[in-house]
């Protein structure tokens, strides 16, 4: 990726730019400044096209990281003016990278991503909350710089672990999907788990009355053995006794 893949950048508090990066000559910080006038206070991400660049903006409301109970506290402690309260927690802070339309949208993302945490860690309610219209550009600008040159060197490691995350989420999308069919059907479920409750308790029965039936045919087929043996040994003994006119066949 070359150098020229990312020509201008900077940080905003509202409509304010407070640090910019460039190395290039052009209308860009123009048609730059005039989407900033446009854009809405709510988290979101925008994306314009204009000759053959992407003017990409990351907008986070709550510029300056004040909790509802802290602003309470502040208040009722007459640390700070309600009017003065009520503009800090309006405040937001806009982001922005414009690079060529050949660099992919999550690339510039990431550098946005980037510049969003190291910004918030220095000066995340501190001196950026009334800081003057470009104030930071000494100390912010070659951050800036560092952070075009970092995505630039680091482009195809960063796409890698963009698919990756992607990949993840896909994952996890289809699980959760899964998941919710699993609840719809909760009620088939239940069906199903009383029906092979049931088909259980019929094989169990089936079970029981052929061990019954089997143990009554062979009580039957003994008695019919036992029959048998008695009419054998009967004519054995009428045999004997016509053969020998009595029991004793001794003469």
């Amino acid at each position: 990726m070359s150098q020229e893949a990312f020509i201008y950048s900077f940080v905003a508090r509202g409509t304010t730019i407070l640090a910019e990066y460039t190395e290039f000559t052009g209308n860009f910080p123009a048609i730059a400044a005039q989407c900033l006038q446009k854009l809405t206070s709510s988290n979101n991400k925008f994306t314009y096209n204009c000759d053959h660049h992407t003017f990409n903006f990351l907008v986070e409301d709550g510029y300056a990281d004040t909790k509802a109970d802290d602003a309470l506290f502040l208040l009722l402690h007459q640390s700070v003016t309600l009017q003065a309260l009520t503009t800090q927690l309006s405040l937001y802070a806009v982001y922005c990278v414009v690079a060529k339309d050949s660099v992919g949208k999550q690339i510039s993302i990431a550098f946005l991503e980037r510049m969003k945490v190291d910004f918030k860690k220095r000066y995340g309610g501190g001196k950026a909350d009334t800081a003057m219209a470009k104030s930071l550009n000494k100390e912010f600008g070659p951050v800036l710089k560092e952070h075009k040159k970092y995505i630039i060197e680091h482009a195809e490691e960063i796409e890698k672990l963009l698919k990756v995350k992607a990949q993840v989420s896909e994952v996890k999308s289809i699980m959760l999907e899964n998941i919710d069919k699993a609840i719809d059907r909760g009620e088939s479920l239940t069906t199903l788990a009383e029906k092979t409750e049931n088909l259980h308790d019929q094989a169990q029965a089936y079970k029981k009355q052929g061990t019954k039936i089997r143990r009554k045919m062979w009580y039957r087929n003994m008695k019919i053995k036992m029959v048998v043996l008695g009419i054998l040994l009967l004519l054995v003994l009428v045999i004997w006794v016509s053969v020998c006119h009595g029991f004793d066949c001794s003469d």
